[in-house]
């Protein structure tokens, strides 16, 4: 049974997320609380390890909860439902690609889609900042130190873009994330 429930449910994480695997947190959120299969402690510290080791996220994340629920065959299953949607969407896109993206009312879609796709990562920076209160349950207070790490990131991350050509390369930003991450939380 828990194999069919890791098909199911990351087969709506592979059809349901757009985005990018940002995009995708919120649900993958979704679909591991309601089937109970990590905390979300740990799926906050997993997205954060699944960030940092090469490989999209949502394959990382998916290849993990269900190698914690099903071992080898359950990390099997859910990384095969997570990917297949887009293998297949993409499949048909590519047959249909040059007619499709000339449609006025595609482009009217993916328009529309670039709004909602940003609000969406945003929110998931904001609820990664946001943390829930040890004392009170549904209460909400702020990590004040992620608050400034973002913020010194942030700064980091635009300024530059400011001084180097092309500013510094998400790798070399993840890496400073995690330099920083070891020094403060870890000391």
């Amino acid at each position: 049974m828990i194999c069919f429930d890791l098909l199911i449910g990351f087969l709506k994480v592979g059809l349901f997320a757009f985005g990018g695997a940002y995009g995708a947190i919120p649900l993958i959120r979704d679909v591991v609380l309601s089937y109970g299969w990590i905390e979300d402690e740990m799926l906050t510290y997993m997205i954060a390890v699944s960030e940092s080791t090469p490989g999209p996220i949502m394959v990382n994340l998916a290849t993990y909860v269900g190698s914690s629920q099903a071992g080898f065959r359950g990390a099997l299953i859910a990384t095969t439902a997570v990917v297949l949607p887009s293998f297949i969407i993409i499949l048909l896109i590519m047959v249909l690609l040059k007619k499709l993206l000339k449609n006025p009312y595609v482009q009217a879609v993916l328009r529309g889609l670039k709004p909602c796709i940003i609000g969406i990562i945003l929110a998931t920076g904001v609820f990664m900042i946001l943390q829930h209160s040890v004392g009170s349950p549904g209460a909400l207070s702020f990590d004040t130190t992620a608050i400034i790490m973002t913020i010194v990131l942030g700064t980091v991350y635009f300024g530059s873009r400011k001084v180097l050509k092309n500013g510094i390369s998400p790798i070399g930003l993840i890496g400073i994330s995690a330099l920083a991450g070891l020094i403060v939380y870890g000391l």
